[in-house]
């Protein structure tokens, strides 16, 4: 069995995140409505804890969209600061200009 990737599982919560966001939101607004029962709160919470775990946004991480590494990322550019370097220095990074003293 091959073994996935960084990049492709992180895509993958981002899809389940996108499919739950709705279903969790409303849940999370029951469970926490003071003007409901408690059982009805509590089957709220059981619901909730019944959805996939990486449904969850706090799963998700920001990668680089090239090596799938998960620190020193650039927001902008979604790339990490090692591929932001190797891109470059071969010239594929329009307006990018590495110095060098």
């Amino acid at each position: 069995m091959a073994k996935k990737s960084a990049i492709e599982k992180n895509k993958k919560r981002e899809r389940l995140v996108k499919k739950y966001a709705a279903k969790r939101d409303a849940l999370r607004a029951i469970s926490k409505d003071e003007s409901m029962s408690m059982e009805e709160r509590f089957a709220a919470r059981l619901k909730l804890a019944e959805l996939p775990r990486n449904s969850a946004p706090s799963r998700l991480h920001n990668r680089c969209n090239v090596t799938g590494r998960p620190h020193a990322y650039y927001r902008k550019l979604g790339i990490s600061r090692i591929a932001l370097r190797e891109l470059g220095s071969e010239g594929k990074i329009p307006g990018l200009v590495k110095s060098s003293w």
